[in-house]
């Protein structure tokens, strides 16, 4: 009986292990996504080169585009990071060979620089700047490697750079399309000012049907990113199976695996179970998308509406924080306003006093003075009177001795 006792306490005790085990990598795991997982995504889509061109046909109307392939890409973000570190992790930049692009002497293809953006960010036209001057500068360098002096020549040009912003954010897109929106001209003279116009490719400005008509893997991707409520997802999970299989039946391996880890993005998000996370994987890969989340019994939707409402609690509590605030700002605006009006009326009044003061100190100097002359003139006067008694007296004592 003790023995057997034993072994079911140590069973147990092996189970609660692997659960902790199981638990403690599921949180590692979750600890991963939060951290970096959206921009390795990000990195991992544009370094393919059949998506990004895919991105590159589907998304702009140019005509050199229309007709760009996979081979015509080269991914050159690398030769970047000794210049921008960490801060360029997140973003690519593409070569793209296209033989008839302009004039003689101009570089047989431009650049691509793909900036990926989840929020607004209103100083981004001063970050693709640094980006572009990196780049034209290592241009430069292997120009000059090749042939000492040849960028000094008045025929050099150095290579078109297409900036772009991938914004998977719901909120418009409100940054200014300039640099120049970010240059103040105070001093009139916008001829000072150096200018481009980049181009903004936001995955909400698409509808699901307008993705899936493109057919390729690129939006389906675009499709799937656009995931970030459970409105999101239950339009994704409504899309016909058939559709989304058309799409993947035929991909390449390589591209398969960057849906995956799109596909487990998207797991972390919606707080599928180790489980799920796992039959999703082995659907991507057997090409079978379409049944992504069949049979899936723990999918945290009505967790995500739960943690939406949440969400739009602590926001509107936010809100009504902020108007508060606000209010008091006001109040106390208001309040400085009144003081600093009866402050400068009080300075004003005086003000009128002190010139009273003075117009009156004025007046007592000057009656003063006019006293002070009265004053002088009377003791004239008296001694006057004084000299004319004595010299009357003296006559009289005259006219006595006579």
């Amino acid at each position: 009986m003790d023995s057997r006792g034993e072994r079911q306490e140590s069973a147990q005790f092996q189970a609660v292990a692997a659960d902790s085990r199981a638990a403690h990598e599921e949180a590692e795991e979750r600890g991963k996504y939060n951290e970096h997982n959206r921009d390795v995504n990000s990195k991992s889509i544009f370094k393919n080169r059949v998506l990004c061109a895919q991105f590159l046909r589907d998304n702009f109307d140019m005509p050199l585009l229309k007709a760009v392939q996979p081979e015509d890409i080269e991914d050159i973000s690398e030769r970047y990071l000794p210049y921008l570190g960490t801060e360029f992790a997140s973003d690519s930049v593409k070569k793209i060979r296209i033989l008839d692009i302009g004039k003689e002497g101009d570089p047989p293809f431009f650049v691509s620089l793909i900036e990926h953006k989840s929020l607004v960010d209103y100083d981004v036209p001063m970050q693709l700047l640094r980006y572009m001057v990196c780049i034209w500068t290592e241009y430069r360098r292997q120009k000059e490697a090749e042939k000492e002096g040849s960028t000094g020549r008045k025929g050099f040009r150095y290579p078109v750079i297409m900036p772009v912003v991938y914004y998977e954010g719901k909120e418009k897109w409100t940054a200014g399309m300039h640099l120049s929106d970010r240059i103040g001209d105070s001093l009139g003279r916008p001829e000072w000012i150096p200018d481009f116009r980049y181009e903004v490719i936001g995955i909400h400005a698409y509808s699901n049907q307008e993705l899936l008509e493109r057919g390729d893997e690129m939006s389906l991707v675009m499709l799937i990113n656009k995931i970030q409520d459970t409105e999101d997802l239950e339009r994704f999970i409504r899309i016909p199976a058939d559709e989304v299989n058309r799409i993947v039946r035929d991909s390449p391996g390589h591209v398969v695996d960057v849906l995956v880890s799109v596909m487990e993005s998207l797991c972390f998000k919606i707080d599928a179970s180790t489980e799920e996370r796992r039959q999703c994987v082995r659907k991507v890969r057997e090409r079978e998308m379409g049944y992504l989340f069949e049979n899936m019994e723990k999918i945290s939707i009505q967790e995500m509406r739960r943690k939406a409402e949440e969400q739009r609690r602590e926001a509107e509590e936010l809100r009504r924080k902020t108007e508060e605030q606000r209010r008091k700002a006001e109040e106390q605006r208001k309040e400085a306003e009144e003081l600093r009006r009866k402050t400068e009326e009080e300075r004003r009044k005086a003000e009128e006093q002190r010139r009273e003061a003075e117009e009156l100190r004025k007046k007592t100097e000057e009656e003063r003075r006019k006293t002070e002359e009265q004053r002088k003139r009377a003791e004239i006067a008296e001694e006057k009177l004084r000299a004319a008694e004595e010299r009357i007296r003296q006559l009289k004592e005259q006219k006595t001795g006579l």
